[in-house]
């Protein structure tokens, strides 16, 4: 049934656009019918996958990485959404970080795939063939601390004993907790993973970081004054899920591959895992404003068993 007040509202619509309504019209004549495949790119995400080995599960471990990388955009997604908001309201805000938390949730309660989906040996196998990349190099965790918290909430208590007396921006992004793990443990010096990464998102992390100064969510939800009980329920939530659970499940993951069997087998980046992935050394917080001095000083020490 022809609707004249829609062809007048696309007419509208490019006019204001500067553009010429029939140009577009005249183009729905020979726009082909979308479809599904066409839509989601089925065909190339399905060949995004280039194994190094002939080991059938390193495509497990391929693909698992990608949709982790595509649910961080998930809740970059969201981020982002939330800092587009000139005025936050909780209502908004509630909306937001439960959707986050569902997309966290995901990441956490998703691991079980890598964990309980690759043959011990052949993982063993053929994780040689990919030193030195590493997870440590996965740089949608760094985009998403530098939106969502201070800088200075991303510097654990080794790094802020390196801190000068008054430290600037410069000064903690030098100690960033993660950059330890990027270090040779006997010799002191950068490992090839940390150089690699360095070298390609060092200095656009460093902008972003200077842009998010003041900007942050953490200091967008201070200002708003005091919070509803469901609403800081649920940052905590985010706090907990991201920054105690999901390294956890990480770390439980590295212990099956890595020492299972009393082997102690090294990271393919070089770091020193068990300390770099274990929350209760990572020590980051997004919000220590929700916690209380007790458990920020005890964060995720009730699960250390070594």
């Amino acid at each position: 049934m022809e609707n004249p007040d829609l062809i007048n509202d696309i007419r509208d619509k490019y006019k204001d656009l500067g553009e010429n309504p029939d140009t577009y019209l005249n183009g729905l004549l020979y726009a082909k019918p979308l479809n599904y495949w066409d839509y989601i790119q089925r065909d190339a995400l399905l060949n995004l996958q280039h194994p190094r080995t002939d080991f059938e599960d390193e495509e497990i471990f391929i693909i698992y990485h990608q949709i982790t990388e595509l649910i961080l955009k998930l809740i970059m997604n969201e981020v982002k959404q939330i800092h587009k908001q000139e005025t936050l309201t909780e209502e908004f805000l509630l909306v937001k970080i439960k959707r986050i938390n569902r997309y966290t949730a995901m990441l956490v309660n998703s691991f079980d795939i890598m964990g309980k989906g690759m043959d011990y040996d052949d993982y063993n196998k053929f994780r040689l063939t990919l030193a030195p990349a590493s997870g440590f190099q996965a740089v949608s965790f760094r985009y998403l601390e530098f939106y969502i918290t201070g800088i200075e909430n991303l510097v654990n208590e080794r790094g802020r004993a390196r801190l000068p007396e008054n430290p600037v921006l410069e000064d903690y992004f030098r100690n960033l907790y993660w950059k330890d793990a990027g270090y040779d443990h006997k010799t002191g010096n950068k490992t090839l993973t940390l150089r690699q990464f360095e070298e390609k998102y060092a200095e656009e992390l460093l902008t972003l970081a200077k842009k998010m100064q003041g900007q942050t969510l953490d200091l967008k939800i201070a200002r708003m004054g005091e919070l509803s009980p469901e609403l800081k329920r649920e940052l905590r939530l985010f706090d907990q899920l991201y920054n105690i659970h999901w390294p956890l499940v990480h770390i439980n993951t590295a212990r099956t591959y890595l020492d299972a069997k009393g082997e102690n087998k090294a990271a393919t980046g070089g770091s020193e895992w068990k300390k770099y992935l274990h929350p209760a050394f990572q020590r980051r917080k997004f919000f220590p404003q929700l916690w209380s001095a007790e458990e920020l000083e005890n964060w995720a020490k009730e699960f250390l068993d070594y």
